[in-house]
């Protein structure tokens, strides 16, 4: 058996995610290998690096921050959020991301990210949190349009939301085969074409292989969801995600709006941390951080 943990993006619908993270740190839930795509990515690393409170701490901190997000670093960088801010200055020296547990800690912890010349899904194992791990997840978080794509492993890409929402499927091919999936939106919730393809096609003009993937984006996004729930149903996957919409900004520069999502997502990972336990059939004891 190995048991895997899927994390869907979202932007600050993250800060849900990050609340069910902390949780199952505290409550040395044990698991075998995660999976995060944009906002599941770059928050859910500190998962393997074992930093409880960490991404609700900075958020909060730098959310109104310009060098964080902002016009004005669109504007100046060709990023809405800073590369070298959020990316080097932030992990490095402003609240340190600790690669030497992240190294040593075993749990295998997966990225995906879309390959702007196929449209694809592409993924990549974080091993180390150096140099090519952190550019990794920053490209699984480079939202179109707002963001210029991230070149590395001899691939130009962008957020991994486009090409796959939910890594379930990836998952199940590396051979976890007890998934929790952490979603940031309620049950039924559906995507509806959005009525911008137009101008997002102009927008990508010189990407048409990732506009056609956001063309396809809500149907390839509600099959998904029709799976996961069909397989909800049946008891082959455990599903956390709020009752109810979050209600939070992509980009919220209100630390209050940030702390009632992470608060929501410890208070629903709570409730249902019996469930995890029997689900994953077993409990580990990690060495844990505090906030």
């Amino acid at each position: 058996m190995k048991r895997g943990l899927i994390m869907e993006g979202g932007a600050m619908r993250g800060m849900f995610t990050c609340g069910v993270i902390d949780v199952l740190m505290e409550n040395d839930v044990a698991l075998d290998g995660a999976a995060g795509i944009s906002a599941g990515a770059v928050f859910g690393c500190n998962l393997k690096s074992r930093q409880i409170g960490r991404a609700i701490r900075y958020n909060k901190r730098f959310c109104r921050d310009p060098r964080y997000s902002s016009i004005r670093s669109l504007l100046r960088t060709g990023d809405l959020y800073n590369a070298d801010f959020c990316y080097r200055e932030l992990p490095d020296v402003l609240d340190v991301f600790d690669r030497k547990t992240f190294l040593e800690n075993p749990l295998e912890f997966y990225v995906g990210a879309t390959d702007v010349e196929t449209g694809k899904a592409v993924y990549h194992r974080c091993t180390d949190g150096e140099y090519a791990d952190i550019t990794w997840m920053r490209a699984s978080a480079s939202m179109p349009v707002v963001s210029k794509p991230v070149e590395i492993d001899g691939y130009r890409l962008l957020d991994g939301g486009i090409a796959d929402s939910v890594p379930y499927r990836f998952m199940v091919s590396k051979g976890y085969d007890r998934n929790v999936l952490v979603l940031t939106q309620p049950r039924g919730y559906r995507k509806k074409k959005t009525a911008a393809l137009p101008l997002l096609r102009l927008a990508l003009r010189n990407y048409p292989a990732v506009a056609e993937a956001m063309a396809e984006r809500s149907g390839v996004y509600n099959r998904q969801m029709d799976e996961i729930d069909r397989d909800e149903d049946d008891g082959r996957i455990l599903v956390i995600r709020p009752e109810e919409a979050l209600g939070i900004g992509r980009t919220e520069h209100d630390p209050d709006e940030l702390e009632r999502v992470y608060q929501t997502g410890r208070r629903t990972a709570l409730t249902r941390l019996g469930d995890i336990r029997a689900f994953l059939g077993a409990s580990g004891a990690n060495p844990r951080k505090s906030r």
